[in-house]
């Protein structure tokens, strides 16, 4: 059972105790991320995540490190189109230690500006890095431009001439317009006592301003173009997109459950056609990205560039058979038994279980239970599989990103 209060502030807390864990999994969940942005501060989010770490009025980023090692726990955080998380995961004894440290961080950071001029160059560093890593170039730079001009579409990073303009004043002025109650969900899994944890929860954030809660604005407009970079490398990795439902959908479950059948694993059409019985590509997967506001179903490949238009013609008429036959009952069962498998199986973790409450409550306003996401699941049937290939997945509708060789025969 899960249980959710709320904080003077505004500061929504959801808790769901694991009696036989010894562990428990702190999630700190703010609503904002580059979807937030614009083109003046694009990457500012990511920004502030790795300058939390970088020191507060009580304590500098060594201590902040050598504390949270101390109590052998683990800290870290990551930032998304639409959140970003600080976590810590720790044996319930160290919970409130592991509370303090975070709830220091997000209310007495420095963002001293030493620190900011270094990190700045890490983080420069770390884009420099994306920009050689072909797989994610095809991915990022295809949602740029599918969704072109709208903050959806906008690298998480940020842009280098961007980013190396941020200073101290700027990124506070985000930092207080964003960090504040009513953007901000408090997860917790675990071993715990419920009324001790709300304690020392409200004594480390109970003095975050209220604030207001950020909203996403006008949802962007999908345009299937084709996005090139040509790159010396061995391989062509392609990237397609289709217009896809969004997270608030009932549609998403139905997603699901077409992503598991057409390249979500090592038995989907795509992964047993192009690259067991074809030989075509080593690498092939697809997945889908939803938001408040917009979702993509994505396909993603990697080839010898003779061999890229074969790929996506096999791709497609994986595809176009599904339209036209649709699934088997037997198919569907084995994919809808497997989405149950991976979700009961990934809930037995204190981690992913504080994850999957505290993103839905922040994004869906409610903290969606596992039983129900898997009565959704099992309900799924196959016609709604094969009208959503229908509705979603056409070539006429499809966005494409090439990174290798694009002259390509």
């Amino acid at each position: 059972m899960t249980q959710q209060r709320k904080l003077n502030n505004g500061i929504r807390i959801v808790m769901e105790k694991m009696p036989a864990y010894r562990s428990v999994s702190i999630g700190v969940w703010v609503r904002v991320g580059s979807m937030y942005e614009n083109r003046q501060n694009n990457g500012m989010a990511h920004v502030i995540e790795h300058m939390m770490f970088k020191g507060t009025s009580h304590r500098t980023a060594a201590d902040i490190a050598n504390e949270m090692t101390a109590i052998g726990g683990n800290m870290d955080a990551f930032t998304c189109k639409d959140c970003t998380c600080y976590y810590a995961k720790t044996l319930d004894i160290y919970a409130e230690q592991a509370l303090d440290i975070l709830g220091d961080m997000m209310c007495n950071s420095l963002f001293d500006e030493k620190e900011l001029k270094k990190e700045l160059g890490v983080i420069l560093e770390e884009i420099d890095m994306y920009e050689d890593s072909p797989e994610d170039l095809v991915h990022e730079h295809l949602q740029m431009a599918v969704w072109e001009d709208h903050p959806l579409g906008y690298l998480i990073s940020g842009e280098k001439d961007v980013v190396s303009g941020f200073t101290r004043e700027k990124l506070m002025k985000f930092f207080e317009k964003f960090y504040v109650g009513e953007n901000i969900v408090i997860s917790v899994a675990g071993h715990f006592d419920e009324e001790a944890m709300m304690s020392w929860i409200g004594r480390c954030f109970g003095e975050i301003p209220q604030g207001c809660r950020s909203y996403s604005g006008c949802a962007p407009i999908f345009k299937p173009v084709l996005w090139t970079r040509e790159k010396d490398i061995e391989q062509n990795h392609i990237c397609l997109a289709f217009d896809c439902c969004t997270v608030l959908s009932d549609e998403r479950y139905v997603m699901t459950v077409a992503n598991n059948l057409l390249g979500g694993n090592m038995n989907s059409r795509l992964f047993m056609k192009i690259r067991d019985e074809l030989g075509l590509t080593y690498a092939i997967y697809s997945y889908g990205s939803s938001y408040e506001q917009a979702g993509l179903f994505q396909i993603y490949a990697a080839m010898q560039p003779s061999q890229t238009k074969q790929v996506m013609d096999g791709i497609f008429e994986e595809i176009s058979r599904v339209i036209r036959n649709g699934v088997s009952e037997s198919e569907l069962k084995i994919a809808i038994q497997q989405i149950e498998a991976e979700l009961i199986l990934g809930y037995e973790s204190s981690y992913n279980r504080m994850s999957g409450l505290g993103k839905s409550l922040l994004i869906r306003d409610r903290a969606v239970p596992l039983e129900e996401d898997l009565s959704r699941i099992q309900q799924v049937t196959a016609e709604e599989v094969r009208q959503f290939f229908e509705k979603y997945l056409r070539r006429e509708q499809c966005g494409a990103a090439i990174v290798g060789n694009t002259h390509f025969d």
